[in-house]
């Protein structure tokens, strides 16, 4: 398993892929050009951690790709792959925010993530083909 840095936490990220039939997310968020520092922080600062301590298998199976270049309306797309799904894991922002901060906190953090979008995040169920 290769090791990864995320701030300050060490995470054991294993390579595991769904195998054919199982289901992966893709999810795509349009994020303003002048929010692109606030809305990485809060995913690296903020969810990782908090995924890293109380959702570790979802977080080993969740994969983030960053925008090379801006979209034609000055936007940049962040890709999220959950690569399976897992069944029993928890993937609400909301509620793994409650699970480390009180609701007045969480509230203002998930402010933060909905101000940095240009539009409301677009998701697709997916299942892996044989190929």
């Amino acid at each position: 398993m290769a090791k990864q840095m995320i701030q300050d936490i060490e995470i054991e990220r294993e390579c595991i892929r769904a195998v054919e039939g199982e289901q992966m997310w893709v999810l795509l968020n349009h994020v303003k050009a002048d929010r692109r520092k606030e809305f990485e922080r809060f995913m690296y600062e903020l969810m990782m951690p908090i995924a890293a301590r109380t959702e570790p298998d979802v977080l080993n199976r969740t994969r983030i790709l960053h925008p090379t270049e801006p979209n034609k309306d000055g936007t940049y797309t962040y890709i999220f792959i959950m690569d399976p799904v897992v069944a029993e894991g928890e993937y609400d922002i909301g509620k793994l925010l409650l699970r480390v901060y009180s609701p007045e906190q969480a509230e203002e953090y998930t402010k933060l993530w909905n101000e940095s979008l240009a539009s409301p995040q677009v998701g697709y169920v997916v299942t892996q083909s044989a190929w």
